[in-house]
């Protein structure tokens, strides 16, 4: 009798087992089979050799338009790495319309202290021009510690705090100036029948804090796409390409018709 209960209950546990193993394949195959692009998600990752992050969506659009923007001054990427740090302490990259007293924005710059007006500020290719603007007029700000560079244009009561940072502000700073390729890959639910892609009105605003939309090397033309991820939900873009890779809602891969000399936005 002992032998014969043994048997069928090990007889259960192989059938149970078996059942379970069936309807997790089961369920993985119709996850595999399931539309990409109509993911609940929302958020963006950045990878490189350096790190890992996660952002939300406005995050990533900030620090695209800050690299944008450094890239348009014609700046090092260590000036992109000192406005990150700065970024991430004063707003943790988001462009907030409240602050200490009556400091605003992503760096939390004060109208009563010269940087402009409340709406001028509230724009992040406005404040990071001025931010810039500042960080050139500090000497040797290059090899400055990141705290002191950031300190020298912020006059903050705890100027020491920016530094903590700088490990995330170079991943991010490499990323986004398109030194790392296809670092950014952004998520976000689309519809089942999404609206055209603003393709057009994209190049139009990446004009404003990049200057000419052109691929002058494959640095910037994958700061371009960069930026172009970090904004397709904002344009509706289902699709940026460039040097034979093509983001969509999967990530990215290779292939696709896009070449080295221009960004394919669809």
């Amino acid at each position: 009798m002992r032998r014969s209960f043994s048997r069928a209950v090990l007889t259960i546990g192989i059938i149970v087992f078996t059942l379970a193993v069936a309807i997790a394949v089961g369920v993985y195959v119709l996850l595999s089979k399931a539309d990409p692009i109509l993911v609940d998600a929302e958020g963006c990752v950045v990878k490189t050799p350096k790190g890992e992050l996660d952002l939300d969506i406005e995050q990533a659009r900030i620090a695209a338009t800050i690299a944008a923007v450094g890239e348009r001054r014609r700046l090092p990427e260590q000036a992109v790495v000192i406005a990150y740090a700065t970024a991430i302490q004063e707003s943790k990259m988001y462009n907030v319309s409240y602050g200490d007293r009556d400091s605003l924005g992503v760096f939390q710059q004060r109208p009563s202290q010269g940087w402009g007006k409340k709406k001028q500020i509230m724009d992040p290719v406005y404040s990071a021009n001025r931010f810039f603007a500042a960080l050139v007029k500090v000497k040797n700000y290059q090899k400055l510690p990141i705290a002191e560079a950031a300190q020298a244009v912020q006059r903050s009561a705890a100027g020491y705090a920016y530094g903590p940072h700088e490990n995330n502000a170079r991943i991010l700073a490499a990323a986004f100036t398109g030194r790392v390729p296809h670092a950014v890959h952004c998520t976000f639910p689309v519809k089942e029948t999404p609206s055209a892609a603003r393709a057009e009105e994209a190049q139009r605003d990446l004009t404003r804090a990049l200057g000419a939309v052109s691929v002058s090397s494959t640095r910037r033309g994958w700061l371009i796409a960069t930026w172009s991820v970090a904004h397709a939900q904002q344009y509706g873009l289902r699709r940026v390409a460039f040097n034979g890779i093509t983001w969509s809602a999967e990530g990215w891969k290779n292939g696709g018709k896009a070449g080295s000399t221009r960004v394919e936005l669809s």
